[in-house]
This record gives structure tokens, sequence and C-alpha cells, in this order.
């Protein structure tokens, strides 16, 4: 099992932003997160990647405590964040080779990554110079440039046009047929064309967690009717 969430909630001072959340997660999953903006998708994911620290509960990851192993999990896990924080002023290669020399990789690993998302012919441009896409793909390279067994990708589409969006979601659901991916978007058609399972929150709380054909292709009708 690559997560295990263990009734966890999180306090930002008075306001409780995640109540008693727990679900599992297991290689070959691809777990797509539904939620309306300040459900709590990207705090749930901040604390999985030990961004932040819960105030209750327990995460494993690989099998061990995220807080007791912090490093250990930290090696494990492969995030994008919905800020895709990029250094604009470097390279493409350039930067993947200091994401390279953060990992103490050698950088075959770089060229494997470039190929996988395709960027060959991006990887001698800035980063400022690039599409919104492409950018996208500079930040998923980053997050398998260490080949992590978990994958934690938040919104990884938005912002894309239509032919973009096909070419990020075929990369992740390749990725996803050997490890464990949990991904958040507010496109439906998305987690139907990527995922297969599903977790919808709302006000910090996990209100459904199904697989998808569980849904019986009614995902956005469950959807609406759940976060009245």
């Amino acid at each position: 099992m690559s997560i295990k969430v263990n009734s966890i909630s999180k306090w930002f001072k008075t306001n409780k932003a995640l109540h008693k959340i727990s679900f599992e997660a297991n290689p070959g999953d691809i777990v797509g997160v539904l939620g309306p903006n300040g459900a709590g998708k990207s705090t749930m994911m901040k604390i999985i990647t030990g961004y932040y620290k819960q105030t209750e509960g327990t995460i494993h990851v690989c099998g061990k405590d995220t807080v007791e192993h912090d490093i250990f999990t930290k090696t494990k896990i492969g995030f994008l964040s919905e800020e895709n924080p990029l250094y604009s002023e470097m390279y493409v290669v350039e930067f993947l080779e200091f994401i390279c020399d953060i990992h103490k990789l050698d950088y075959n690993h770089c060229n494997k990554m470039i190929e996988l998302t395709g960027l060959s012919k991006e990887k001698n441009k800035k980063i400022k110079t690039l599409s919104k896409g492409f950018q996208q793909r500079v930040g998923i390279a980053q997050a398998l440039i260490h080949d992590p067994e978990v994958i934690i990708l938040d919104e990884p589409t938005s912002g894309l046009d239509p032919k973009q969006l096909i070419e990020i979601r075929n990369i992740i659901t390749n990725i996803g047929k050997e490890k464990t991916i949990l991904l958040s978007t507010h496109i439906i058609q998305e987690v139907e064309a990527m995922c297969n399972r599903i977790i919808i929150i709302n006000n910090g709380e996990i209100i459904a967690n199904k697989k998808i054909e569980e849904f019986e292709n009614k995902i956005e009708e469950v959807f609406l009717e759940l976060i009245k």
C-alpha cells in the first residue's frame, strides 16, 4: 500500500480545514480528488507530502509514518503543486539538472524525463518563454525525475488548451500504470478519462470515495448532489 491516510484533521488557528479524512491508495491507482474551491483538496495533498503537518491523525507513505520518517517518505513522493513554482530564468535542461543535483542523481535521469514528457525540442529554451502546457510538462518532469512511488498532482491540467490537455492526460495515464497517483481537478471529464477511483471532498470532509464504475456514469450528477 502506497498511501494510507488515517483520520487526519487540520486546523489553521480557529479554522478547521480538514476533518477526519481517511482513505487508502495502492500502486496502479489513479485517484481523482474532486471538490469545490476551498474544500480542502490542496491542504490534504500538502499534508501528505509533508509540506504541512496534520493537527490530528496519521499518514503512512510506503509503509512509513510521514511525521516519524519524514525524510524517507518525502523521497518516495513526487509533487506538482497548483502553483507549479519554476525558476523562470533557467533553461529547461538546466532546471532539470538542478533537480537531479538536489536528489543526487546522474543527469541521465534528466534526459529520460525530457523524452518522457515530450520536452526534447524545448530543452534549450528558458522556462519563461514556454507555453503553459510546456511549463506543466517541466513541472511533471521534476516531480517524476527521482522515480517516486507516489505522485501527487494538484490541478495538473489547469489552464491548458484542448491539445495540451490531451497530451498531459496521456502522460499521467501512462505513468499511472505502475505508480500511485493522486490528482485534484475541477474538471469531471478529466477524472472520467484518467482515474479509477474518485474522492469527493466538501467542507474539509470526504463525502464519497468510490471506484469510478460505482458512479454508474453519473459522476457529475452525484457530485452536484453531494456538495449542495
